[in-house]
């Protein structure tokens, strides 16, 4: 991972101010809703909202929050119109970039991730041509200066648990799963009281590119910033090397 160090990011993200965590908060609390509606409130029985619930306390969401959103979208589940989308395509140089969107006009979202793409100098594809490039898997990112476990022992236990594989930075240790195991493994970890920087199942590519036009930094950059404003908008996956 060396180069485009994930923990990097995260902890830039969370520097940024007040206003990135209440999008956080806001996306994670759709997410519930969803969760709630397709397979019920009990976290035990809906592998979907267990999966969001690890998502939210690794972003520092109260448990009384959760527990609010859990209740409130249990009692409002006809009112729950929002839907998954997913947008894939190219920015500049030819990087990949997919789009995950919860919503409740694909009309509105659509114009703008398009929007988005375009004003960078990109442009969106079809479906599926460019997720072949990526993995889905259980990514959790660990803080060294919070982890009191010594890296191999921290190895042994994701391991165990079923993780398929394990990782160190300078700042962070990464542990990957297979994303019917990663709650397993951030139980296991949970256990053992290892605080989770991130925890969530996402798109890893499978090689990184880096850019060294300064036009086409700032195509993409531009277009990022815009998908992480809008609102509708979940995540964002690309293969782009930072550093």
């Amino acid at each position: 991972m060396s180069g485009h160090s994930k923990f990097a990011n995260i902890k830039h993200k969370k520097e940024k101010n007040d206003a990135a965590k209440g999008k956080i908060f806001t996306i994670i609390g759709r997410e519930i809703a969803v969760a709630v509606k397709e397979g019920g409130p009990d976290p035990a029985n809906n592998f979907k909202l267990a999966q969001v619930i690890t998502k939210a306390k690794a972003n520092n969401m109260p448990n009384d929050t959760i527990e609010r959103g859990i209740k409130k979208a249990a009692g409002d589940v006809g009112n729950v119109n929002y839907e998954y989308v997913t947008y894939e395509g190219y920015g500049p140089g030819g990087i990949a970039i997919i789009v995950d969107a919860l919503t409740d006009n694909k009309n509105r979202t659509a114009a703008n991730v398009r929007s988005a793409f375009s004003k960078g100098n990109g442009n969106i594809g079809t479906p599926g041509c460019v997720s072949f490039m990526f993995d889905k898997k259980g990514q959790i990112i660990i803080d060294k200066e919070e982890c009191e476990l010594e890296g191999d022992d921290l190895m042994m236990l994701a391991l165990d648990a079923g993780a398929e594989d394990f990782s160190e930075e300078d700042d962070s240790f990464e542990v990957l799963t297979d994303p019917d195991s990663f709650e397993e493994v951030c139980e296991a970890l949970r256990k053992e009281g290892v605080p989770m920087a991130q925890a969530e199942v996402t798109m890893i590519p499978q090689n990184y590119v880096t850019l060294t036009e300064e036009a086409a930094v700032k195509g993409l950059t531009r277009t990022l910033d815009l998908l992480e404003e809008d609102d509708d908008v979940q995540a964002v996956y690309h293969n782009w090397d930072e550093a």
